[in-house]
């Protein structure tokens, strides 16, 4: 059978999008969100009429909505995140993530996983997926409430340890690869990571400089240019294309605060490419490896230690904030989905061969469970606790 054209292979990818849209709507009280149905939707194709062969040429196009989705997260860390409740929101990411890090032994050695695979696993671990959790309230018009407000502080805080997590893991896979080759390919692999860091860290000396220099405003190429840059970068010093777009994002908000349209063009990116990108990943993962016991037993041992580490994050909510209106099972509830962060994280550790698909379907369940239940439980929270919880405005 010949495989499709570029142009059918995109027909087909687009009118599954549409698809997944229109049954979102209808499923969305079951608290299953649009990039479920994506993943689904991909897993069919890939496992019938197109396999993810067909899209490997258009990768590159699905990822630039991940890439600009992380650019829109670097421009929300600012100086002044941490003016409200600052104690408060350190406490839970703090909680958010340590508390994976006790899963180390269990996957290092109860699942013999090498260390680049344990310390992604604890990555995807760290991960939250809170653009769904805002997305319910501010459905349910608690996006400014004081729980609602503690949330947005924290998702914005609580992906970067993870992607460090990712970078670390990154790093290893590429020095055990070097350990197997050469003691020069080692040195290479160490070097990039340094040079990396060392780019990084001129370029924020830069950005304070070029800051006092009278400029005109940054267009939509320049603006361009520094994401992919930058996030090249980060791919080739092994530190993740996902962590130098992040890093683009705030040289860009340090430089100059973001103007309207930018924002406007960064969420049609992520709109179109981004369920693309959703249906790609699920289009990765074999039917065969779901039929794999040890898939479903990592994945059960994953959602089990996903659930109970940020129901912990609870605790980081003191009495004062509780008096204030902060409800702490809102917020547990809010970082339970593992949502985008999640799925791009395995996927991007499976395109590295950092996991194998057997691995990766643990991922994608364990993704897809946390999903699932932390919306079910923060929507049946709103519903019980509307006082508590900080609703009124």
């Amino acid at each position: 059978m010949a495989s499709p054209s570029l142009l059918t292979t995109l027909l087909i990818l687009l009118v599954g999008v549409l698809c997944a849209r229109f049954a979102a709507g209808p499923l969305a009280r079951w608290a299953v969100p649009a990039i479920l149905l994506e993943l689904g939707l991909g897993f069919i194709l890939g496992n019938t009429v197109l396999p993810f062969a067909a899209v490997a040429p258009l990768e590159g196009l699905t990822q630039l909505g991940v890439l600009a989705l992380f650019f829109q997260v670097g421009l929300e860390v600012r100086g002044d995140l941490l003016t409200s409740r600052r104690g408060s929101i350190l406490r839970v990411v703090a909680l958010s993530v340590l508390a994976p890090l006790i899963a180390y032994w269990p996957l290092r050695f109860g699942f013999g996983m090498a260390p680049a695979t344990t310390f992604l696993c604890l990555a995807v671990l760290c991960a939250t997926g809170t653009g769904v959790t805002l997305r319910v309230l501010g459905q349910r018009q608690a996006l400014q409430s004081p729980s609602g407000r503690l949330l947005v502080g924290v998702s914005v805080l609580d992906d970067l340890p993870a992607i460090a997590l990712l970078g670390v893991a990154s790093a290893l896979a590429g020095g055990n690869l070097a350990a197997q080759g050469s003691a020069a390919q080692g040195g290479m692999a160490f070097g990039s990571m340094v040079l990396g860091l060392l780019l990084a860290w001129l370029s924020w000396l830069a950005v304070d400089r070029w800051a006092a220099v009278p400029r005109p405003t940054a267009g939509p190429l320049s603006i361009l240019l520094l994401l992919i840059g930058c996030a090249w970068v980060g791919e080739a010093s092994g530190l993740t294309s996902l962590l130098g777009a992040l890093w683009a994002g705030v040289l860009l908000a340090r430089l100059e605060p973001p103007a309207q349209p930018l924002r406007e063009v960064l969420v049609l990116l992520a709109e179109v490419f981004l369920p693309l990108y959703f249906i790609s990943v699920g289009m990765r993962l074999p039917a065969s490896s779901l039929l794999e016991p040890r898939a479903w037993t990592l994945a059960a041992f994953l959602v089990v230690v996903a659930l109970l580490c940020k129901l912990v994050c609870g605790l980081g909510v003191s009495a004062a904030d509780r008096r204030a209106g902060v409800d702490p099972w809102v917020v547990a509830f809010g970082l339970i989905p593992r949502g985008l962060p999640g799925l791009v994280f395995a996927t991007t550790a499976l395109a590295r061969g950092l996991i194998d698909t057997v691995q990766f379907g643990a991922l994608l369940i364990m993704v897809t469970v946390t999903t699932v239940v932390g919306l079910l439980l923060l929507e049946h929270r709103l519903s019980q606790v509307p006082q508590t919880s900080g609703l009124r405005s």
